[in-house]
């Protein structure tokens, strides 16, 4: 590597780790609101920790391209308004040399986009959505906090003063499972348990009020056991085509396209049956190709950031942030308008969805060859 690509591609790296940073830091704020509030609802720690761990990975599908479409509009705009490139051209120095090496580390990153599209997002989201079925299920009574009113379940409100462990002390429930009357259930202490999706409070020293329906006084117990029902979610979660990674991906796609050439030759099936067969293989299509096309957007930024990087002849770094933030919303619109029609299967957008990589093909193929 020569001493001035070298000094580009420093400047490059250095100005892609942090934008990389940044862009990480704002992508995952939303993710620390989600953390805090499970965090003050009083979800287990590890799985708090569980939880972020497996987030940050999917932001990275869209944090590395951004990183370098930003690093390259600024860095090339920069060396264009200190006159660099004028100094480089002047000196028979050929920019495509200078701009080997960003564009060798675009390859490498969409390489690496590739993996992290088809491999790790996937698997995150499954671990994401299992431990959110495990929050919401595993640490149903793990919300329960003392000192506030829980109305998190349908037809109930619980209140207690204190707790330790599973037992809580200072009961009140107010039950309205019933339309026509409120029963108040009061309690010295009492011990939480669930059985599949209903709480059961062991009630210990309690008064109820009113009994029932036909019994409008109040009464006492030693002990009475109440359950909650069906107030806990299903724990169960049902993977789908964004938990598939890579060959699972492949295999699926193979399935459908059998299923749709089964659905067109059997002259039993009904017209239903065979919309619903195109429709689902034109999901999965979409999805697959949705992970190569973001992917690719990393190698599509540095070849139109560098030439319009060189263009832009300002040292304002706003100019570039400006490009950068057109360049990248018009990419991403044209793949999450494709990824909303995916199931539309007759505008094919599993072929559209490749649209912003041949726009910014041909957008390069224009620009860098006249900025040589």
């Amino acid at each position: 590597m020569k001493t001035l690509e070298r000094y580009v591609f420093t400047s490059f790296l250095t100005s892609f780790a942090l934008a990389f940073l940044v862009l990480s830091f704002v992508l995952t704020v939303g993710l620390m609101v989600q953390i805090v509030g499970y965090i003050l609802r009083g979800v287990p720690m590890d799985l708090v920790a569980q939880f972020a761990l497996v987030c940050f990975p999917e932001t990275m599908q869209w944090t590395i391209p951004l990183g370098l479409l930003v690093s390259s509009i600024l860095v090339f705009s920069r060396l264009s308004a200190d006159s660099e490139v004028a100094a480089m051209r002047a000196c028979g120095v050929n920019l495509l040399s200078v701009m080997r090496w960003p564009i060798v580390f675009a390859v490498a990153a969409t390489a690496t986009g590739l993996v992290i599209n088809n491999e790790i997002v996937p698997r995150g989201h499954e671990v994401r959505r299992n431990l959110a079925k495990r929050i919401s299920v595993g640490s149903g009574l793990d919300v329960l906090e003392p000192g506030r009113v829980i109305d998190d379940f349908p037809r109930v409100k619980i209140y207690f003063e204190g707790k330790e462990g599973n037992w809580i002390k200072d009961l009140i429930v107010l039950d309205y499972s019933n339309p026509k009357f409120v029963r108040e259930l009061k309690a010295k202490k009492a011990l939480v348990t669930k059985d599949g999706r209903d709480i059961v409070l062991d009630l210990h020293d309690m008064t109820v009020d009113p009994i029932d329906e036909d019994h409008p006084g109040m009464a006492r117990a030693v002990r009475y056991t109440h359950r909650v029902e069906d107030v806990l979610k299903d724990g169960k979660y049902n993977r789908k085509e964004k938990d598939w990674r890579f060959f699972e991906m492949i295999g699926k796609i193979r399935q459908a396209g059998t299923a749709v050439k089964s659905a067109e030759g059997s002259a039993k099936k009904k017209g239903s049956e065979k919309y619903l067969a195109k429709r689902y293989a034109s999901d999965i299509k979409t999805e697959f190709q949705k992970r190569w096309v973001f992917a690719f957007a990393s190698i599509c930024f540095v070849l139109i950031g560098v030439p319009l990087g060189i263009r832009a002849q300002r040292k304002e770094s706003s100019v570039g942030m400006a490009i950068a933030l057109g360049v990248a919303l018009g990419y991403y619109m044209v793949v999450i308008s494709m990824t909303s029609l995916s199931k539309n299967f007759a505008v094919h957008p599993e072929v559209l969805i490749w649209l912003p990589v041949g726009v910014c093909a041909a957008i390069a193929a224009y620009l860098v060859p006249k900025n040589l």
